[in-house]
């Protein structure tokens, strides 16, 4: 006989409603709303041209 594990398991709980997080800008510290900025962590007018999306390098097919 193998000894009862039901007693190791904890009970399953529902999960809390999630409440949306406050994001703020990593420069400014201003709330960011929307999702590009929530994304990029940066308000629309502290953002710039050295903040461009990440590129890695990698193999791809040739599209023709």
């Amino acid at each position: 006989m193998q000894p009862d594990d039901s007693a190791l398991i904890p009970p399953i709980l529902p999960i809390p409603p999630d409440r949306p997080s406050l994001l703020r800008c990593r420069r400014c510290g201003r709330p960011l709303h929307d999702p590009e900025s929530r994304i990029r962590r940066l308000g629309p007018g502290c953002r710039g041209p050295e903040d461009g999306t990440h590129v890695l390098p990698g193999e791809q097919d040739p599209l023709f």
